[in-house]
Order: C-alpha cells, then sequence, then structure tokens
C-alpha cells in the first residue's frame, strides 16, 4: 500500500496547505456601509457549461450578463472533486483533508487498497463562514443543499439563523413538487409543503431566497443559495427539455454521443443532454431572477454577487453504458477526478461600482479562498486561525495587488464511479503532478501549454516531477504534527 494512504489518521488529524497570504494585506478601499452577499453554489456544473467559459448547447445568458457585470476566473479551482469536500472547504476556509472530509459524506467506493476514513460531518469546531458574517452582525440564511452532516450538524447549527430546503443526502429524490415523498427518505427536500403539481425545485429554492431577500432588505445579510441542481436526479419541465431535445437533433447528425476511454472508465466529447441542458436553462433563469430582485429593491450596488461550483461537472462514468449529462471539454475527465475536468469549475464575482465589470482574471484560486476574500471584500476582520489555507482573492477583484502562494494541493484517495482511483495532485505555478496512490506513480503536465493534460512530460523533465512530487508527499507530513 502507498505510504500516503497509510497515514489517514494523520490527515484526519490535521493536514494541511502551505500558509497563503494576501501581497498587499488590508484592503486599500473604502466599503460601502456593510454590504449584502449572496453566493449561489451551483452543485455539479462543469467548467465548461455555461456561455461565458465556452458552451454553445446550453443557453445561459443571465450567467453571461453576471460575468459582463463581474469578474470571471478562468482557473478557480474546487477544492476536492466532489461535493462535501468543497463545500467543507467552502465553509471553514480549510483544505479537505485537514478537516478529515476528502470524499462526498455517504460514499465510500472499495478497491485494491483501502482508503483513510471519511468525517461524516462538518465539526461544530469550525467557525464557519456563516458564524463569521453572524458575528459581525448580519442576517444569515441558507437554502438549498448542505451535505456536511445531519441532526445536530445542519446548517442552523453552523451560523445560518435561518435555513430552508436542507434535506439529510446530497440529492433530491425528485425535482418536481410534491418534493417530500409519500414515505420519507434522506433525499426528500423538507420545508417546501405548500406548492402545485408542476412546481419545479430550482425555482422553489428561488422563490426562498427571493423571500429572505425581501424580508432583510435593509439589514445587511449573508446568503447562500446551495441549488440542487444541476446534479442528478436529471429532470426538467418537458417543455424546456423538448426545446433542447430539438436543439440537438438540428446540431447532431449522430444521435451516439462521442467518447473515448480514459483508464478504465469513459469520457463524453459532447454538451448535447437536453434534460441537463434544460436543468442549467433553469439554474441560469434562478441567477436572473436574484439579479432582478436586486435591480428593484436598489440594491445591486450593495450587494456582493458570487456564482461558483462545487466540482466539475459528471463527464466520465466507469459504466461503459452510461450517459453522461456533459461534457469538460477541452479540459480532462471530469467529477471524482484530480485532472482539470474534474476540479476546475467556473468562478464568477459581481459588484457593480466596486469591482470594475467585464474582466476575466486567469490567476489560480481555490475553494478555500472564498471565505477570506468575502470577510475582506465585506470589510470584516480576517479570520487567520480558521481560514488557514484560504488567501483573499480581492486585492485581484479590486485589482490593487496580486495574491501569493505556494502551490495548490488535493487529496481525493478514494475510489469513485466515475471511475477515479486514490489519487492526489499538486500545482505550482503552470506545473501540475498528479500521483496514483496505489502505485506511486506520477504524471507532470504544463498547463500553460497543455491545459487539456494529454502530454505526460513525467520522464522527459524527471527532476521537475520529483520536486513536485517531493513538495506532495511533504504537504500533509509536514503539517499533521502541528
Amino acid at each position: 500500500m502507498h505510504h500516503r494512504l497509510r497515514i489517514g489518521a494523520a490527515i484526519l488529524l490535521g493536514l494541511a496547505g502551505v500558509w497563503l497570504a494576501s501581497a498587499n494585506g488590508a484592503a486599500q478601499h473604502p466599503v460601502p456601509a456593510r454590504p449584502h452577499v449572496i453566493v449561489v453554489l451551483v452543485d455539479d456544473l462543469g467548467w465548461a457549461d455555461t456561455s461565458p467559459y465556452g458552451s454553445s448547447f446550453h443557453e445561459t445568458p443571465a450567467i453571461g450578463r453576471l460575468a459582463r457585470d463581474g469578474v470571471r476566473f478562468t482557473t478557480f479551482y474546487a477544492a476536492g472533486s466532489v461535493c462535501s469536500p468543497t463545500r467543507a472547504s467552502l465553509m471553514t476556509g480549510k483544505y479537505p483533508a485537514r478537516l478529515g472530509i476528502t470524499d462526498g459524506i455517504g460514499g465510500g467506493d472499495t478497491g485494491l487498497v483501502r482508503p483513510p476514513p471519511n468525517r461524516e460531518q462538518l465539526p461544530l469546531e469550525e467557525i464557519t463562514i456563516g458564524e463569521a458574517f453572524r458575528d459581525a452582525g448580519y442576517a444569515t440564511g441558507y437554502v438549498g443543499k448542505w451535505h456536511l452532516g445531519t441532526g445536530a450538524f445542519m446548517p442552523g447549527a453552523q451560523g445560518f439563523q435561518w435555513t430552508r430546503a436542507v434535506n439529510n443526502a446530497g440529492q433530491p429524490s425528485q425535482y418536481f413538487f410534491p418534493y417530500p415523498g409519500p414515505k420519507p427518505l434522506p433525499t426528500d427536500v423538507p420545508d417546501l409543503d405548500e406548492g402545485h403539481d408542476g412546481d419545479y425545485l430550482t425555482d422553489t429554492l428561488t422563490d426562498q431566497a427571493l423571500g429572505f431577500i425581501d424580508r432583510h432588505q435593509a439589514e445587511p445579510f449573508f446568503l447562500m443559495l446551495a441549488h440542487y441542481a444541476v446534479h442528478t436526479p436529471l429532470q426538467a419541465p418537458p417543455a424546456l427539455k423538448a426545446k433542447y431535445e430539438q436543439k440537438a437533433a438540428g446540431l447532431f447528425t449522430d444521435t451516439a454521443s462521442p467518447r473515448k476511454a480514459e483508464g478504465d472508465a469513459f469520457i463524453k466529447l459532447r454538451q448535447d443532454h437536453p434534460t441537463y441542458a434544460a436543468m442549467i436553462e433553469r439554474t441560469d433563469e434562478s441567477v436572473g431572477r436574484i439579479r432582478d430582485r436586486l435591480d428593484a429593491l436598489h440594491l445591486t450596488g450593495r450587494t456582493i454577487v458570487v456564482f461558483v461550483s462545487d466540482n466539475g461537472g459528471l463527464s466520465t462514468m466507469a459504466d461503459a453504458r452510461a450517459n453522461m449529462p456533459t461534457s469538460n471539454e477541452p479540459l480532462r475527465a471530469g467529477k471524482g477526478w484530480l485532472y482539470e475536468g474534474g476540479i476546475r469549475v467556473p468562478l464568477v464575482v459581481a459588484w457593480p461600482g466596486m469591482i470594475r465589470s467585464g474582466r476575466t482574471e486567469q490567476t489560480p484560486g481555490i475553494s478555500t479562498d472564498l471565505y477570506p476574500t468575502l470577510l475582506e471584500l465585506a470589510g470584516l476582520a480576517p479570520r487567520p486561525r480558521q481560514h488557514v489555507d484560504g488567501v483573499s482573492l480581492a486585492p485581484l477583484l479590486r485589482e490593487s495587488g496580486r495574491v501569493a502562494r505556494d502551490a495548490l494541493f488535493w487529496h481525493f484517495p478514494h475510489y469513485h464511479g466515475s471511475g477515479n482511483r486514490p489519487s492526489s495532485a499538486v500545482r505550482a505555478g503552470d506545473w501540475k503532478l498528479v500521483e496514483w496512490l496505489e502505485d506511486g506513480k506520477t504524471e507532470l503536465y504544463d498547463l500553460a501549454a497543455d491545459p487539456s493534460e494529454l502530454r505526460n512530460l513525467a520522464s522527459a523533465d524527471p527532476e521537475r516531477a520529483a520536486g513536485l512530487r517531493r513538495r506532495l508527499d511533504a504537504w500533509p507530513s509536514a503539517h499533521a504534527c502541528r
């Protein structure tokens, strides 16, 4: 067994990333008195799934408008290739491995080696971003998917004063009303008993978010709208699905999506899934409705809006019969993998009047960074003992400086239905190393020249590969004893 798999207990106690810091220190610009903050977190949305990131099949005009009104990050990463680790990193500003949440809670595929245990809830001793804003006097709300624990570990115990539609699982039973089925299941979505046949969950969550905005418009608020979409089950309004069926028929003469092998799995190479496209359009409408309400209430210039996903799109599956919902091309693989398609995600940040609009930002960032970034943008004190692995991206957003960081790290010592095997990765500059934990084999990629990770340079540049592997090997052991 590879040595890094044997240190699972140490990982649970304290695996950490390098110490990160903002290059220009404290905020240099005046901040309007207590701006509102809205984070729209989409589940399983791929890097290439929206029009600002190159999709021509999916129609996302509202997200496109948000990108034109804000800053679009081209090289932003989820801290995990599946949902719970990334969500934990966003809540805490810490790498998932430091928290011991390295797999989706409730997951646990098996294989050649035994993965380390995965913590089943976000510890209550963590001071979440919700608690940080609550303690600063903000009204805090959480709508939708949590997947960081149940019972005493729900968002109401993690700083969110008002919550709605938070179930006990990582996906809903269905997207159409009634959301709780006749026999209660962990996947049922609660608190949404009133409705009509045909009501769609994405719309209903948006309704709840709009109600929160209306009630708290006169005071500073921090709202997380965590959509269950576009995660399975793939379900969409019939008329919208039919629209994309017609679009696919007009664009593609072959009905079967092209695919290629990825290890023992298969990667989808084309975006053409009508139901998935319809789900994305409905999510886009949610973004538009939120922004329209801010405009109507004259809150647009006082509100920071963040749009982000929790991992790459589901484009790779071990089951050859599977019809994967999307393609992350030109990025390699998808959800569950540490190739770029599994961890690179969209991030758009808009704050009209305070952040210059219509820009793209190429500096790499990661989901741990959102915690310190939003604190700094809102003019709140940082919590360096909490968000120890995050670095504020506020200097990039304000064009007031750069950020300094040594490297980015990932650790996914688990098997996954996408076909991934236990792996770790490090990115330093433009260079990325992927290590397979079953046998210790490594792959080296120059992301500047080869963002699709097609040319493994480990043999051609053994010195660089060895140096990155040493950094990766030192990452857990150097911090487990702190």
